[in-house]
């Protein structure tokens, strides 16, 4: 490394030793006979005195710094004179004596300070977003991730689960939300899909006797946004084999204490309340109830269970999946399906809602051939559409499928509460606006025509008004 410390480590005990410490300049201060900086890193921040007499060079070269440049410094760790500490900061008793001083990088005037104090437009702020991460409260915000993810991976390690990817490009299922489309230029005319979620991929992994699967994965969908959607958001993904709801709960349960107590040092009590989700709508009037004034409590956790298998769509005049068309009715209503009694069906669903906010969803899987078909008939899809659909999971189930189910949690809406934040996009490293548009990079843009031939593609322009 260019340095022998970060700009967040020097304490009294090191006064007296040489160092090198690489950053940038957070602040400058002029006092005539003396110039001081605070040199920043993600670390910290040191405060840095260049004296003429002892440094001439570097302290020549210190008159040209501006926040933002990139320096190296080398020098000796003295204590601050008496009554300049700085509590504030954890290396506030100390300050390094400047001798050599080396401009790694100038920088322009930035377009906003590099102050969590200032208010700026996020237009501005997801341009130059390079810029908005060096802000301490945004960069906590992207340590925080890092930190989840690798608590679950552990988590789940010591759970006997296994990470596995599963493909980006994949075959487009009409259902839900839109698919981004990806067109095939070796297959002209033909197309990808981003996935939705990992569905269709995780459940032949449980047919694959993989038994226990997690991923962080990366989903995509084309709706239209709010404070709570991003086009691309991730998910992480849970599915097991020859298990039951409780199994699920439990397991959520644990995981959720776990993040809690290492992430935010508080003890979250479990179980958590479970609410039938006719008991939510009566009493609350909203499947995802806030119940923090209620109760456990700055952070309030609540299961709703037994939702609809299906909602009529009155334009179309059929019957839908309420959550997906793999989702298994209770038991004791499967008779009800022969009945057309299909508004008290119940799914073997659920949601782990949180302050408020689904935070994750799931349910227990179809493995039965005969009543898969059964719910395919109720939602409109013949065999042959059904095939079209999904013929890849169908055939899979063919060679044997186990019970199974599973759990997907929306971790940018979870580290957004985690964060105490109003808006996901405050959580992610490289967000868009509301109108899927990164300021960052331009995207989406045009590409050029000889691109589109290669792929087949012949775009139709909005006439000029």
């Amino acid at each position: 490394m260019l340095y022998t410390h970060t700009c967040g480590e020097l304490k009294a005990k090191d006064i007296g030793k040489e160092v090198t410490l690489c950053g940038w300049v957070q602040a400058r201060r002029d006092h005539g006979k003396l110039i001081f900086i605070d040199i920043r890193d993600r670390y910290g921040i040191t405060q840095v005195v260049f004296i003429p007499k002892s440094a001439t060079a570097a302290y020549k070269k210190a008159q040209d710094l501006r926040n933002e440049f990139v320096i190296l410094v080398k020098g000796v760790v003295n204590r601050r004179p008496k009554g300049t500490e700085n509590p504030k900061l954890s290396t506030g008793e100390i300050e390094v004596e400047a001798r050599e001083l080396e401009i790694l990088n100038p920088a322009k005037t930035p377009p906003f300070e590099i102050d969590d104090n200032i208010e700026v437009g996020e237009e501005s702020r997801l341009k130059y977003r390079y810029l908005d991460l060096r802000r301490k409260r945004v960069f906590e915000n992207f340590i925080l991730r890092h930190r989840l993810y690798k608590l679950v991976r552990n988590f789940l390690d010591k759970e006997g689960f296994i990470e596995a990817e599963t493909p980006m490009l994949t075959k487009s299922t009409p259902e839900g939300a839109r698919d981004y489309l990806v067109p095939s230029r070796l297959n002209p005319g033909q197309f990808y899909a981003l996935p939705q979620s990992p569905q269709l991929f995780k459940q032949i992994l449980m047919v694959a006797g993989i038994e226990k699967y997690f991923q962080i994965a990366k989903c995509f969908r084309d709706e239209d946004l709010r404070a709570d959607r991003q086009p691309e958001f991730t998910q992480l993904d849970l599915e097991m084999s020859f298990i039951e709801e409780n199994d699920i709960f439990e397991l959520s349960e644990k995981l959720m204490k776990e993040i809690f107590k290492e992430i935010k040092g508080i003890e979250i009590k479990i179980p958590f309340i479970r609410l039938s989700y006719n008991e939510a709508i009566s009493k609350y009037n909203s499947d995802k109830p806030d119940l923090r004034k209620e109760l456990k409590e700055d952070f309030a956790f609540v299961w709703i269970v037994d939702f609809p298998l299906f909602k009529y769509n009155p334009e179309e005049k059929r019957w839908e999946s309420e959550h997906h068309p793999f989702t298994a009715p209770r038991p004791q209503d499967i008779a009800l399906l022969d009945n057309v009694s299909l508004d008290k069906v119940k799914a073997r669903s659920y949601d782990l809602v949180l302050n408020g906010q689904e935070i994750g969803s799931g349910s227990i899987r179809i493995h039965n051939q005969e009543l898969q078909r059964k719910i395919f008939k109720i939602i409109g899809l013949d065999e042959e559409e059904a095939r079209k659909r999904f013929g890849f999971l169908l055939e899979a189930f063919e060679y044997g499928a186990p019970p199974h189910g599973g759990i997907a949690f929306g971790l940018d809406r979870f580290l957004a509460i985690l964060a105490q934040e109003e808006s996901i996009r405050e959580v992610i490293a490289f967000p868009k606006t509301q109108k899927a548009f990164c300021p960052l990079t331009g995207a989406p843009s045009d590409v050029d025509e000889q691109q589109l031939e290669e792929l087949n593609i012949t775009v139709k322009r909005k006439k000029e008004e």
